[in-house]
């Protein structure tokens, strides 16, 4: 995901002022806005407290491993690898996530007719099956983790898959994504992690999920 580059190419980075800093986007909704299913408190520190530490970490061993790499330290540069991909994956999952959610007055949880509920019918066997399948995948993560609904461009299928910690879905484009991590529903559900994952179902942004599969079909 984050290719090394050139001594040359990388001694120039700094002098030419060309690596953009990572920012914490802003959310399409208010904190509160996706309610009873997910309280503003969760919402807030998440999206604030949280998913800003993964930037904020990110931008860091990125600074990191382009100094080293200037200076053709790329022993140093590869040991910031782990932490270069645990922020960068916590970035991308998480700038996912919050498009891969909606509040229910703005459609979240509605799947209308078109080419996902399509392929979620072919593939599981409807709507019901396909989240009965994925929440039994969320509660089979040991730790922290997410869940996938992910599409195959080589199969041209949709298949469900977990990731552990914040490694980002490689194999297959992203169509949706749940946050099995504590910090996405602790302070509202304490240990009843199924109720969460039953519950997100409600303000499931369907509408960004079929824009994902269009696109990754095309």
């Amino acid at each position: 995901m984050f290719a090394f580059v050139s001594r040359r190419t990388a001694s120039m980075l700094p002098r030419m002022g060309v690596r953009a800093k990572h920012t914490l986007p802003e959310l399409p909704y208010s904190y509160g806005a996706l309610e009873p299913a997910i309280s503003g408190q969760i919402m807030e520190v998440h999206h604030a407290k949280h998913h800003q530490t993964y930037v904020n970490g990110l931008n860091n061993f990125e600074t990191q491993t382009a100094e080293a790499l200037a200076k053709g330290d790329v022993k140093k540069a590869i040991s910031l690898q782990r932490g270069l991909n645990f922020n960068g994956g916590g970035h991308i999952n998480h700038s996912l996530f919050w498009k891969n959610l909606a509040p229910t007055s703005q459609g979240g949880g509605q799947l209308d007719s078109g080419e996902l509920r399509t392929a979620i019918d072919r593939d599981f066997g409807g709507l019901e099956e396909m989240k009965s399948k994925f929440n039994a995948a969320l509660a089979g993560i040991q730790g922290s983790g997410w869940g996938w609904l992910g599409y195959h461009a080589e199969s041209g299928r949709l298949d469900i898959i977990t990731t552990a910690n914040q490694d980002p879905l490689v194999s297959h484009t992203p169509i949706i994504g749940v946050d099995a991590w504590e910090h996405a529903f602790y302070l509202q559900y304490k240990n009843d992690k199924a109720t969460y994952f039953k519950n997100i179902w409600n303000v499931i942004n369907f509408e960004e999920a079929e824009k994902r599969l269009v696109a990754a079909k095309q």
